[in-house]
């Protein structure tokens, strides 16, 4: 199983890599490779399906890889066409040539997913008698439902099934994965070969944590997540079983004998907080890297999200890809500035300073005729966060560094940041981190080495851009909001079965309030690394004009 790290789009690369894993397979003794699903693509590939140039480029591709399997197998995700109808499929790959396609049945069409805008599912299904064993096929979500086609295809003989994915993480996924596949299989009584891509695409990140289960449901290999690795695995057959269906076709295989080493692997499960942490590190390192970024820069106030953004970036991309810059104000308090210092000093990464005290005061004697003599409000606070969204985008313009936004999950659901300003960026990385989970990884990462000073960990958060301002003005306490925000975004309760959960009546109307108000920011947001069943754009979309209000 080659779990690898495609790029979208990519169809030369992809295949380049899906022909070395088809060398190395055929060199170490394997039988049979499996590859990720849409390999050759990509995942997810959205309106480049559209293009018939795309499309036929990634046939061509899959019949030249097709060239170099021999008497063993590969399984290779790729793009079907037939006619005007796309299909998301399996080429096995055999003796030269594609022996057999396999269709995918089960088109997702929730959340990230959007298949059937793309795709016709597929009807027919194939077991490969091989002589070693009866193996069957099937793609993603066809392992999911409780009688879906990887069932069919193990009450039709298979002894194996070949699942290959393309499945997003999101916290407690791969638990969630592991699961339901030891319960398929011991429905099945058939071995599940389950092989996932890893990689960052946009704001999905794919996990890997490639698993076989034998016919007992018990895991006999899981892979490491946010990785990519390749491994020969020896899949113990369940028992064979005589049954006929008019839907199965059936193709005889010559596979070689099997020979060299087999791993037995099985890499421990990340905790929570600890695979979280891998997920945004991952996605914030191939959103640079693929889209031909090789440093970053970000705001560094000494505040836990920037702080936090600052390490995720080192880690990903080393210290020296990554820019801090300090903007103080007249606001800023200078042990905001020292801690953004110790923290660049932790990291060794450079930083610098560009005070915005004489930008402010320009803007401020620039609009005095037309604001008047009045107390400082909301637009004398934002226009600080505009200047310094400016400078920042002024410096990617110079230097060509990728901006990182450093706002959280908190701030975007409830509003409390500012369009064209702290909002401004090309990456979002703490986009669906709760406040809380910022916390929480940021003493995890401290684990692993210093990085955040004590001080920012223990310091009541602000946004420093008022006199002794602090979040609290503005939010209720983040232990506090942070579980509203879950039951109102991730769970879609209504304010009465919140308020039942135990929250105060009034503060949970507030929070709904915020929440439904800042639709129109969070459209203009940047993208962000999705760690949660419901991050903004790809998974909650609701309308910016909309009357609705719960009661």
């Amino acid at each position: 199983m080659a779990q690898m790290n495609p790029t979208v789009g990519d169809i030369a690369g992809n295949s380049a890599r899906i022909a070395e894993a088809i060398d190395r397979a055929a060199a170490e003794g394997a039988q049979i490779v499996a590859l990720p699903e849409l390999a050759v693509t990509g995942y997810p590939p959205e309106d480049l399906l559209l293009k018939r140039s795309f499309v036929e480029a990634n046939r061509r591709a899959v019949e030249e890889l097709a060239t170099r399997c021999t008497e063993m197998l590969a399984i290779v995700g790729f793009v079907d066409r037939e006619g005007d109808k796309l299909y998301n499929a399996a080429a096995l790959c055999h003796t030269g040539e594609i022996a057999g396609i396999y269709r995918k049945q089960e088109l997702p069409n929730y959340g990230v997913f959007d298949e059937q805008r793309y795709f016709e599912p597929g009807s027919e299904h194939l077991l490969l008698d091989t002589g070693d064993a009866v193996v069957g096929v099937c793609v993603c979500e066809d392992a999911w439902l409780p009688d879906g086609p990887l069932i069919t295809q193990a009450d039709a003989g298979a002894q194996i099934v070949v699942n290959i994915n393309a499945s997003p993480f999101h916290k407690g996924k791969l638990a969630e994965r592991e699961h339901l596949l030891c319960e398929r299989a011991k429905r099945a009584g058939a071995a599940i070969a389950y092989v996932n891509c890893v990689g960052g695409q946009d704001e999905l990140v794919f996990d890997g944590g490639s698993l076989v289960i034998d016919a007992n449901g018990e895991v006999v290999s899981r892979f490491p997540q946010f990785t990519e690795h390749f491994a020969v695995i020896d899949v113990p057959p369940g028992d064979a079983r005589e049954t006929h269906s008019d839907q199965v076709r059936r193709i005889e295989l010559s596979l070689p004998a099997a020979s060299g080493s087999a791993s037995s692997e099985v890499a421990p499960r990340l905790d929570p907080v600890h695979e979280i942490y891998d997920a945004l590190t991952l996605g914030m390192r191939d959103y640079a890297v693929k889209n031909g970024f090789e440093k970053v820069v970000l705001g560094l106030s000494g505040g836990i999200d920037s702080s936090l953004t600052a390490v995720i970036a080192a880690d990903a991309l080393g210290a020296d890809a990554v820019l801090g810059v300090a903007m103080p104000s007249e606001f800023s308090t200078s042990h905001s500035i020292e801690d953004a210092k110790q923290l660049a000093a932790n990291l060794g990464m450079e930083m610098i300073e560009i005070p915005i005290v004489t930008a402010y005061r320009a803007y401020i004697e620039t609009l005095k005729e037309s604001f008047g003599e009045v107390a400082m409000s909301l637009a004398e606070e934002n226009l600080q966060a505009r200047i310094r969204g400016n400078l920042l985008m002024a410096i990617s313009n110079r230097y060509g560094h990728l901006v990182l936004a450093t706002g959280n999950k908190s701030e975007m659901a409830c509003g409390y940041a500012t369009l064209y300003g702290d909002m401004a960026g090309g990456l979002a990385v703490l986009k669906d981190v709760f406040k809380t989970e910022v916390y929480e990884l940021a003493r995890y990462r401290n684990t692993r080495g210093p990085a955040l000073p004590d001080n920012v960990l223990t310091k009541p958060p602000s946004a420093e851009l008022r006199p002794d301002q602090l979040d609290t003005d503005s939010l209720p306490a983040y232990d506090e909001l942070d579980p509203i925000l879950e039951a109102y975004i991730e769970d879609d309760l209504g304010i009465s079965e919140i308020v039942a959960q135990g929250h105060d009546e009034d503060t949970v109307r507030r929070v709904a309030t915020m929440v439904d108000r800042a639709e129109y920011k969070r459209r203009q947001a940047p993208p962000g690394i999705k760690v949660t069943t419901k991050a903004f754009g790809r998974d909650r979309r609701l309308p910016i004009t909309n009357r609705w209000q719960e009661g």
